[in-house]
């Protein structure tokens, strides 16, 4: 190769390298690339950004509530003005009776009286009413022995048995109690038993596979199963038990909240009468309220399916 060859293969080679770097130190290719506006712009390597999520839906379910609350009450205040006081009362003369019974004591230990009665008496009913229903529930031949007798108390109108019940207790705190436990124990005991024999035959094959003994398989397959049917006789057993309390307490005490309706109703003084009645209406509330918390705690996973 002749000296002039290589002299112009050298002129083109720092040509080429000197486009080069100004290509790469040029402002346009220094910027970064614009970012696509539009979908056209963007062609198919567009993505649109995930929606946004729909806000979230409040709970109105205690609004409604307070309001149905205030729209009864106020209904009740306007037209219940318009009734003979004899037959009706209305909220603002009820709560100045309240007034006044809170204020010489009569209402609370009248209430005390029968919170008393009706907690011993609900205690009792609950207890007795597990023992019985596990049994019932998992002996076959305890449950032949015993059914006929649960099926007749239960079907029998208990408030005919109240006169017996005075002959055997006289009219103190032991015929209160007594009523208040025979009428509350029977949904305890029924929905117990039931609950024992919903639990599936195949835990208690494994249980006996595993050699366990009686008492290992009560307490750890049947009564956790059995703990949502026990739950729910808990809650039938407040109602029945406050309407036993105010039952016993018109034909066997002179005191309690179910004797002051009773006196104010011989009395015909309408809104004193109301009175112990609304309590009686915020017992059954609150107890019922709280047997919902309780299930909550025990039994969480029925929450979950009523939810789902």
């Amino acid at each position: 190769m002749t000296d002039t060859a290589l002299a112009t293969d050298a002129f083109v080679h720092r040509t080429s390298d000197t486009s080069e770097r100004s290509h790469a130190m040029s402002p346009a290719s220094a910027m970064p690339a614009p970012v696509p506006e539009t979908p056209a712009e963007a062609g198919a390597a567009f993505v649109p950004p995930p929606a946004a999520a729909p806000p979230r839906k409040r709970d109105l379910s205690a609004i409604v509530r307070l309001a149905s609350i205030v729209l009864v009450i106020g209904a009740w205040e306007v037209f219940g003005r318009q009734i003979n006081p004899l037959f009706m009362s209305y909220p603002s003369a009820i709560v100045r009776a309240g007034i006044v019974m809170a204020g010489n004591g009569e209402l609370l230990t009248s209430l005390l009286s029968s919170c008393k009665i009706l907690l011993m008496g609900f205690l009792l009913a609950v207890g007795l009413g597990v023992v019985f229903g596990l049994l019932i529930g998992r002996y076959r031949y305890f449950d032949a022995a015993t059914d006929w007798f649960v099926n007749a108390l239960y079907a029998t109108p208990l408030v005919a048995l109240i006169p017996l019940v005075t002959l055997w207790f006289g009219l103190g705190d032991a015929a209160k109690l007594f009523i208040v436990t025979l009428m509350a124990i029977f949904p305890m005991l029924i929905n117990t038993a039931a609950g024992v024999r919903d639990v599936p035959r195949s835990l208690i094959e494994v249980s006996d596979a595993f050699a366990a003994n009686e008492w290992q398989v009560f307490r750890k397959i049947i009564l956790p199963s059995a703990v949502p049917f026990m739950m729910t006789g808990v809650r039938l057993a407040i109602g029945r038990a406050i309407i036993a309390m105010v039952v016993a307490e018109f034909f066997t005490a002179i005191t309690g909240l179910g004797a002051l309706i009773v006196k104010y109703g011989n009395q015909y003084d309408t809104a004193s009468m109301f009175v112990p009645i609304l309590l009686l209406m915020a017992m059954g509330v609150i107890l019922t309220s709280l047997a919902k918390r309780a299930e909550q705690m025990f039994a969480p996973w029925r929450g979950s399916k009523r939810d789902g």
